[in-house]
């Protein structure tokens, strides 16, 4: 269901109860950008009204996501921050074709990508944090994710084949197992 080619490696888990403040900062991040990466999407293809009224529910989903890790860090006294990001956004933005409607597709499944990561991080962080509030939290996250992750696939079958879908789906996939795999970056929701 999710499309990704690996699955998370055990020792993130140990690596996120260590730094689990951070995380939930580096969270608060993922979650406005996950709403500006649908906003960006909305104004590329505005001509797209399948598309904008997609993502306009992700939008506002997204940013009440964010919300919701802001009053949770409010609630535990950890203080919002900037956080130096990860590469692995960028190294999946690097593998976006640059023609449309190539581009388009690309933007869309890469978007795909970074939500099924978070749905199966998510359900990781719901079935093993040892803090039983916060695994609630991210179990109450977990559908959403699923369902953005299913919906960009979707959208991009709005400009190639479901063939064509399928096909750059796994080998984006694949590039996103070695991006995960070679991670050395501090512990952060896609470290």
């Amino acid at each position: 269901m999710l499309n990704l080619a690996s699955a998370t490696q055990t020792d993130w888990l140990q690596r996120v109860e260590r730094d689990i403040d951070v995380v939930l900062i580096d969270h608060a991040h993922c979650e406005k950008k996950a709403a500006g990466t649908a906003m960006n999407l909305i104004f590329a293809y505005v001509e797209q009204t399948e598309l904008v009224r997609a993502l306009e529910p992700i939008v506002v989903e997204e940013l009440e996501h964010f919300r919701m890790v802001l009053d949770l860090l409010d609630q535990r006294g950890i203080r919002f921050r900037r956080l130096k990001p990860g590469p692995y956004g960028r190294k999946l933005h690097d593998a976006i074709r640059k023609q449309e409607p190539a581009r388009a597709v690309d933007r869309l499944l890469v978007a795909a990508l970074i939500e099924a990561r978070s749905c199966e991080r998510f359900s990781l962080l719901r079935d093993h944090l040892s803090d039983r509030e916060l695994a609630r939290f991210y179990g109450d996250l977990f559908e959403c994710e699923a369902r953005h992750h299913t919906t960009y696939v979707r959208l991009a079958e709005r400009f190639a084949t479901a063939d064509q879908i399928r096909v750059r789906l796994s080998e984006l996939a694949r590039y996103e197992a070695e991006v995960i795999a070679r991670c050395d970056w501090p512990t952060r929701m896609h470290s």
